[in-house]
């Protein structure tokens, strides 16, 4: 299969920028009552914001001028008590939208991981789990401010920037086309900057990604490395990722820092252009002290929004490339879908049958493999069938799509006479149990990892079916029996008792279709006898496939399959391919030559 892997950047699905944006905006629409309080409270702190100079200017202009003390005063009282109230209210704002951007996170952070569950193997076959991870914690935590400072920044420093204007032209248009002259440049520069900025963060992602992509595998095989003592190599590859990733962060913080560089040399333009034209052009006696001193305050408190809005700008272009990469994932269509007029499957009694079946992965791309190609079989409800032949003859493949995690391109495939793509997959997969060589052991109690297999089990239930494989004895033996905490993957626990307790999440869900595969491969032989007669007991009458390369182990299997070159080279009982002395004979007396 084509996989991504961590020395490959990922491809994100084009998707505009404004359409990013509105899509993540789109999210505070739920929360229309916080943020219209939270507008609320930034109009009077724009308000009080824009007046706090008008106040000034009457202070220096008339009180001051006519020695007025009381009138000083009391525009001092006034000014205080503005004052007090714009702290209050933008705590109050800080403090909403920061428990509104929060819950947003946590929204998109869950939609996301709900729809990862809906995705196919496919889509995990493709690219690391590092690199899922990526988006799931880092790009949603990305967020954050972009949320918060949508409102918080964009919609106040916007209505004071308007008001400003307004005001500015008001008291004097000369003064003020003096004091906004350099805006074409900012404008200019600023489109130019965000331009290539915006293309050095997605590669900045990407960088991020495979970093946390082999980070992860690292940590996930560590025993691995350390047995082999490949720390060098790995330190090797672990140091170009990092210098990769440094790099690419520097390239984009390089450029995004020009942002705040422009804003401040056109703020310095806009305020040395305000006092020549206010004393060279215009004259001092035309212009008071006082309305030069609003004029340079209202210069301030122009350039400092626009200040904050580059910052914006800058997050939300830093930021986007996040975006970009949750909502590409969110766009990932499964391929395996239940369709419109999908059937609940009944009970079933375990009748098997393949139709003319082909497969092939990544069909229509450079990668595809053909795997099965026109293979028909029947199986009989209570068969335990066996999967024998080499690696990658398609032994996994065959009990994959029947647990539809794949869909064939040809053929059929049915259980009890129903074609398994017009059942649910829920009503099919609930029916089936499937142990694989890969035992995964939930961080969480022996109890809740058997229970896995039927989340509403008894502790009857429970306990008969690790008693079934044989893993009841071990378990009491713990230190807390069947509420002893586990580790990660199982930590602590040998190889052995981690597939017991795998196979009891198995057999607690009583499939009427059970799937092996390899399941005991990691069971020492004496082990493995109290398995096969714990399996033997409890799936009596129950359709089985087992896949196995010991085949010691399948010997009391109803019928053996070889599969190879894309199909079924041979079957029979054992007996049966023994006395051929063909494909399987020659598998067995290799193996067992070799003994």
């Amino acid at each position: 299969m084509a996989v991504n892997s961590y020395r490959d950047d990922e491809h994100v699905g084009a998707m505009g920028k404004w359409q990013t944006l509105k899509r993540l905006f789109s999210y505070l629409l739920q929360y229309k009552l916080q943020v219209a309080g939270v507008l609320v409270c930034m109009a009077v702190t724009v308000v009080i914001s824009i007046v706090n100079p008008l106040i000034i200017e009457r202070a220096i202009d008339v009180e001051i001028a006519q020695g007025n003390l009381e009138g000083l005063f009391r525009l001092a009282v006034l000014t205080l008590a503005l004052n007090l109230v714009f702290i209050v209210l933008v705590k109050v704002r800080m403090y909403v939208m920061a428990r509104v951007s929060n819950h947003i996170l946590l929204e998109i952070r869950q939609e996301l991981y709900v729809h990862i569950q809906t995705l196919s193997f496919s889509f995990f076959d493709s690219r690391p789990t590092g690199k899922i991870l990526a988006r799931i914690i880092g790009d949603v935590n990305s967020l954050k401010n972009v949320l918060t400072n949508s409102v918080t920044t964009l919609i106040p420093d916007f209505i004071t920037i308007c008001g400003v204007i307004g005001i500015m032209l008001f008291k004097d248009w000369k003064l003020a086309l003096a004091s906004l002259s350099s805006i074409p440049l900012m404008m200019v520069a600023v489109w130019f900057i965000q331009k290539a900025s915006h293309k050095r963060w997605q590669i900045f992602r990407k960088k991020s990604s495979n970093l946390n992509a082999y980070v992860h595998e690292g940590i996930a095989g560590m025993s691995v490395i350390q047995s082999f003592r490949a720390e060098e190599e790995t330190q090797e590859v672990f140091d170009g990722l990092v210098l990769e990733h440094r790099n690419a962060f520097r390239d984009a913080v390089r450029l995004s820092d020009l942002f705040g560089a422009t804003i401040d040399i056109c703020w310095g333009l806009g305020a040395m252009f305000l006092y020549w034209a206010g004393i060279q052009l215009i004259g001092a006696a035309y212009v008071s002290v006082g309305t030069l001193v609003v004029f340079g305050t209202y210069i301030s408190m122009f350039w400092q929004p626009v200040m904050n809005l580059s910052n914006f700008y800058n997050q939300v272009v830093t930021n986007l490339a996040a975006a970009e990469r949750i909502f590409d994932i969110l766009d990932t269509q499964p391929d395996i879908v239940d369709q419109a007029s999908v059937e609940e499957l009944p009970d079933i009694e375990g009748a098997v049958e393949f139709s003319h079946v082909s497969f092939t992965y990544d069909e229509g791309t450079p990668a595809e493999t053909e795997v099965l190609r026109d293979v028909s079989f029947s199986i009989r409800p209570g068969e335990t069938i066996a999967l024998v032949g080499p690696t990658g003859a398609g032994k996994t493949t065959i009990v994959n799509l029947i647990s539809r995690f794949y869909d064939i391109q040809k053929g059929e495939i049915r259980i009890d006479g129903h074609d398994i793509r017009q059942v649910s997959m829920d009503s099919l997969r609930r029916q089936m149990g499937v142990m694989t060589q890969d035992n995964f052991i939930f961080q969480g109690t022996v109890r809740e990892n058997i229970a896995y297999g039927k989340l509403d089990a008894s502790e009857e239930e429970i306990v008969m079916a690790a008693k079934a494989v044989n893993a009841h004895d071990f378990i009491v033996r713990l230190e807390k029996g069947y509420d002893t905490e586990l580790k990660e993957r199982g930590a602590g626990l040998s190889i052995g008792q981690r597939q017991l307790i795998a196979f009891a999440r198995t057999m607690v869900s009583m499939p009427r279709i059970l799937i092996l595969d390899e399941a005991t491969s990691s069971i020492d032989t004496h082990t493995e006898l109290l398995v096969q007669q714990g399996i033997e007991a409890l799936l009596s009458g129950r359709t089985s496939f087992v896949i196995a390369h010991r085949l010691s182990t399948i010997q009391k299997a109803d019928r053996i399959f070889v599969i190879d070159q894309g199909g079924i080279l041979e079957s029979g009982s054992p007996a049966e391919l023994m006395a051929r002395k063909g494909h399987y004979y020659k598998l067995y007396m290799a193996q067992f030559q070799n003994i």
